[in-house]
């Protein structure tokens, strides 16, 4: 373990001396919005400002080196400059600016008087804080304290007795907030990218929990148009020896069959549905829409402001098709209702013998700029993203019934959505396996 420790130790001492520097880290720079709007307007004019700044700082340790220290006056710029520029690298190289900032502290003092208490000019004593502060911020632990021991060198060297030990505190002092800041930026980072990938997955989980809860709500109202049908089944079953006359006994038998197995069948499915319906749920009584109820569903969300139009003959069909195509429209409606107030809606309903054909388009919003593509939170996303619940139900039914689901973005700034679904039912594939 002693033999690690010294390992790091030569290897941060190595990084000081020859090392590679630590360029700014790529980010999001100033986080709040109100600086960062306040960087951007007056960055033109506070930069250059700086460098004037530092420029005019320069010039006038210069004038101190050559009345004080009675240098030349190339010495004088030489030394001046020398001690005020390297501040300028502090933010993108901050070790190679304390490397020549630290030289400087070697070559400042020549031609002081023994009798000066501060062997350096004031502007270099304030740069080389402020450098050491940027080195502080930005490097390793190890580094900062090699920086600040290297430190100690020229002020015991230069520095009289009675004032060494309070511009070492001084120097030690900077290090140490700047390390400090160091450490609680990158926790404050570390906790930052933490809340991010807990949030990511609470959005995953929430995504994939409303995609469960809509195919169960799908399955109990497919349950229920699929048990009026069994009902039917039965009940004309158990009355054909009624309604029919003279039918011989094995057909009397063979229709008492039917109807008790439809009977049996209806009695599964409603084992099944009460395991899928929920504690809270209520009982589904009233029939289940469908396609000739769009018509009345355009009425109603037409009274409620929408401008909406239906074009096309809705087929008179019943089952869960019709039903799928119906609540594909009402989650269409609502949609467009949300995300584009007073934009004009229009419904298509259309079947070709084979297929029943949906499709809910809407106009831009109001105000909004129609070259501007539409923005949904629910519009269609790329795979493994999280999709809006209403997006991923309508797609759950479409898929469900084997039949195909489009949502996305109109080339004039609208939204539309469009499904597919076949008019006879066939099984559809498990996702991740051929149909």
């Amino acid at each position: 373990m002693n033999e690690s420790l010294v390992r790091v130790s030569l290897r941060d001492l190595r990084r000081v001396l020859v090392g590679k520097d630590y360029p700014p880290v790529p980010g999001p720079g100033i986080r709040r919005p109100r600086l960062r709007r306040l960087w951007s307007r007056w960055r033109s004019l506070v930069v250059p400002l700086l460098l004037l700044g530092v420029l005019g700082l320069g010039a006038a340790a210069m004038e101190y080196l050559a009345d004080t220290y009675h240098h030349t006056r190339l010495v004088a710029l030489l030394i001046g400059y020398g001690t005020t520029l390297p501040v300028l690298l502090a933010y993108h190289r901050p070790l190679t600016a304390w490397r020549i900032a630290y030289v400087m502290l070697f070559v400042g003092v020549l031609g002081a008087p023994s009798t000066q208490t501060w062997p350096w000019n004031p502007a270099q004593i304030v740069f080389f804080l402020v450098i050491q502060l940027a080195l502080a911020l930005r490097a390793d632990s190890g580094v900062a304290a090699w920086a600040g021991l290297l430190t100690l060198a020229p002020v015991f060297l230069f520095v009289d007795n009675a004032n060494a030990w309070g511009v070492s505190v001084l120097f030690l002092l900077m290090l140490i907030l700047g390390n400090q800041i160091r450490r609680w930026r990158v926790s404050q980072a570390e906790l930052s990218e933490r809340l991010a990938e807990q949030e990511e997955r609470s959005e995953l989980e929430q995504a994939r929990r409303a995609v469960l809860e809509e195919r169960t709500r799908i399955a109990r109202e497919m349950h229920d148009v699929v048990a009026h049908h069994m009902s039917m089944i039965a009940v004309q079953a158990e009355t054909a020896p009624f309604r029919l006359a003279d039918l011989d006994e094995p057909v009397r038998l063979e229709f008492a069959s039917i109807a008790g197995s439809a009977r049996e069948a209806m009695t599964d499915m409603r084992r099944l549905l009460g395991v899928l319906r929920s504690e809270t749920a209520p009982a589904l009584t009233a029939p289940q829409p469908g396609l000739a109820e769009v018509a009345e569903l355009v009425e109603t969300a037409r009274r409620a402001g929408v401008p909406v139009s239906l074009h096309g003959t809705a087929p008179d069909a019943e089952g869960p098709v019709a039903l799928a195509a119906y609540r594909i429209v009402q989650e269409a409606l609502a949609n467009a209702a949300r995300h584009a107030p007073g934009a004009s809606v229009r419904v298509a309903v259309t079947h070709d013998g084979e297929a029943v054909a949906v499709r809910v388009e809407n106009d831009a919003p109001a105000g909004d700029d129609p070259a501007a593509p539409a923005q949904r939170d629910d519009a269609e996303v790329p795979a493994g993203a999280i999709e809006g619940h209403g997006i991923a139900g309508m797609r759950e039914r479409a898929t469900l019934l084997g039949g195909t689901f489009e949502a996305g973005p109109t080339v004039f700034g609208g939204f539309a959505v469009a499904a597919t679904l076949p008019a006879a039912l066939r099984a559809a594939a498990p996702e991740g396996q051929a149909a």
